[in-house]
């Protein structure tokens, strides 16, 4: 099992808005789950990629002012399921089309999409803003059919709704081991054909052009890696970029109008979005 070190922000004051903030800087430091509350945020990263001074710098230059008060603990492989069943992780029902539970939970809700996610360390069970906000755009897309690429799937619960969806080939793509693994499970729990592939954005060099592109990862990687992401979408495919805030959208559209890509709608919650975009055809 993989170790993790686990890092508690006791922040003071504390909102959401701050802990959501935390938890994206936290993100581009290589930080994989997040569990606020309300007094602070507790978050997680692979123990060999963990830089306390990393965690400092993001409090330093913290630009709002509040005062935090840092604790770092080591966590010994264990089992994930259990953590994040002492965490509070519900079911929830998105659009009220599609339901996400575990399979410890028991009085699920009935819904027309029922996905298991059993989520170990990987970030994707619905309840964070970006990927709520992605589930909710796939829902209102007609996917009979289409070929989709889900970049940092995760859990792989964007990629697993799109082949519930109808989408004809779906491949999800994760650079983190452990998330990839428990991606596999999700695809055999959930009894359909995706596949997902371990590595980073040089991975889609395998892959087929895709009628719809998905990204729910952080602002400075899709920035970094849009022009591999565009090289792999049909001309007139669809784009659904998250993991970002609002404020943020004019630097995704400069970068994307540069590669052919418009924006053409997005959707908010708590200043998270997902932007949703067109190639030229």
């Amino acid at each position: 099992m993989t170790d993790y070190q686990q890092i508690r922000l006791d922040i003071t004051p504390c909102d959401e808005n701050i802990t959501d903030l935390f938890a994206a800087f936290l993100a581009d430091c290589g930080y994989e789950s997040f569990v606020p509350d309300e007094t602070g945020l507790t978050a997680y990263i692979n123990a060999t990629l963990f830089n306390q001074e990393d965690v400092e710098s993001v409090i330093a230059d913290f630009p709002m002012e509040v005062e935090v008060k840092l604790t770092v603990d080591f966590i010994e492989g264990k089992d994930w399921n259990e953590e994040w069943e002492k965490n509070y992780f519900q079911p929830i029902v998105i659009a009220d089309q599609c339901v996400i539970h575990s399979t410890f939970h028991k009085d699920v809700p009935e819904a027309k999409y029922d996905i298991v996610i059993d989520p170990k360390m990987a970030f994707g069970t619905g309840h964070h803003s970006t990927t709520s906000l992605i589930l909710s755009t796939l829902l209102e897309t007609d996917m009979k059919g289409k070929s989709v690429i889900d970049m940092g799937t995760g859990t792989g619960i964007l990629a697993i709704l799109s082949a519930m969806l109808g989408a004809e080939k779906v491949t999800g793509i994760e650079i983190d081991p452990g998330a990839y693994e428990n991606a596999c499970e999700h695809v055999k729990l959930n009894d359909v054909c995706v596949t997902v592939l371990l590595g980073d954005a040089s991975r889609l060099e395998e892959v087929e052009e895709a009628d719809i592109f998905i990204a729910n990862i952080n602002r400075n990687i899709i920035l970094a890696d849009m022009d591999a992401y565009c090289r792999r979408m049909k001309p007139g495919a669809m784009m659904i970029l998250s993991g970002f805030y609002q404020s943020d959208i004019p630097m995704i559209e400069k970068c994307a109008s540069r590669l052919g890509l418009a924006v053409d709608s997005f959707k908010e919650d708590k200043d998270w979005v997902a932007v949703k975009l067109f190639k030229n055809a």
